[in-house]
């Protein structure tokens, strides 16, 4: 636990988002609420995975607001939030979780230990893998596929039913992958990419929808240096949680404080916290609701007073129409309170 403490007095996280102990008295920067409208202005310069071409300007052109925005591509994710960090781009956009390979240990882990940045909202984009070569290039003639490895994994029973032969080569992106195959323009080689891709580099779609598995999607989400969009009635909270250490049943303590108030865990992450050892794991959480609603402010609260430390990722508009099917309990809260504080008020 000692080890844990110490990280978390000495961080450079800001105060406001690293909760637990004396830091957190010392807060300098509110956690600041947008007005409804959440649309971004589009003189903002928002940073993505490039080059031009990837899923993630796909998700992010996606958005309306967004699409008219500056886009500016960057070579890796890191590199993204560092400019967003530094104040070099206004926000930064990048996929967190994919329904066929899981979380995005890279974004997640980089959110979570490696800056100081609010989740904006979610992006959900339905993912298709497209072969992108020449024009006029035949199956039979395809010696080389390009792709990221997630790409190609994710379309391995193609790869081995159509091309059994082909030799598959590692691309640092799937955009990367086609601009390679555009710039060479050689009939055997082609490209696991994103339809985006070969629009935008003149290619041919020599087979769509070539995934071994449907429904393939990805979540993404926008982030900025502060601000916590205004509860929408379908929101999302994203925590990360330090256990304390050596203690026995921390993570169902944990779990606890969300089941009693009866809200929803859509993800729950154990990552290691890079500096404590093995064994040393902490707990990344997105839960069902807004920190501006009383039961999602009541979890939080507890989880400060009885966990290690808590960082705050944001409370957003969740992607999708659950709202209706969700059941936040909010009322029956009240009620609740109202009936103690009914019970207390008879005390003599």
């Amino acid at each position: 636990m000692s080890s844990i403490r110490a990280r978390s007095a000495n961080s450079s996280i800001p105060p406001i988002l690293l909760l637990g102990g004396p830091e957190h008295a010392r807060c300098r920067r509110p956690l600041l609420v947008a007005s409804p409208d959440m649309n971004v202005p589009p003189t903002a310069r928002i940073g993505f995975l490039g080059p031009i071409g990837t899923f993630t300007e796909q998700a992010l052109t996606s958005q309306a607001d967004l699409r008219a925005c500056v886009r500016v591509p960057y070579r890796t994710m890191p590199d993204v939030l560092d400019a967003v960090d530094s104040g070099e781009l206004d926000y930064g956009f990048l996929p967190i979780e994919n329904s066929i390979e899981g979380s995005v240990n890279l974004s997640q882990d980089e959110l979570a230990f490696n800056h100081s940045l609010l989740i904006q909202r979610e992006v959900v984009l339905d993912i298709e893998h497209c072969l992108v070569g020449a024009a006029g290039t035949a199956m039979a003639d395809i010696t080389l596929v390009l792709s990221h490895p997630v790409a190609t994994a994710q379309c391995h029973a193609f790869l081995r039913r159509v091309l059994p032969l082909a030799d598959v080569h590692e691309a640092s992106s799937t955009a990367e992958a086609a601009r390679l195959v555009a710039a060479d323009r050689h009939p055997g080689v082609v490209a696991i990419a994103p339809r985006i891709a070969a629009d935008a580099l003149g290619l041919a779609l020599l087979a769509k929808d070539i995934g071994d598995y449907q429904h393939n999607q990805t979540r993404f989400v926008l982030v900025a240096r502060e601000g916590v969009p205004a509860p929408t009635g379908n929101d999302r909270t994203a925590l990360v949680v330090y256990q304390r250490a050596d203690e026995p049943g921390s993570l169902i303590s944990i779990l606890q404080e969300f089941a009693a108030r009866r809200i929803n865990l859509s993800n729950l992450l154990s990552r290691p916290t890079k500096d404590g050892g093995l064994g040393d794991y902490c707990f990344i959480i997105y839960a069902d609701g807004h920190i501006g609603e009383e039961l999602m402010a009541d979890t939080v609260r507890a989880l400060h007073a009885k966990q290690s430390a808590v960082k705050f990722l944001g409370s957003y508009p969740a992607a999708g129409e659950h709202a209706a099917a969700r059941d936040h309990a909010d009322e029956r809260w009240r009620q609740a309170d109202d009936w103690v504080r009914d019970l207390r008020s008879q005390i003599r």
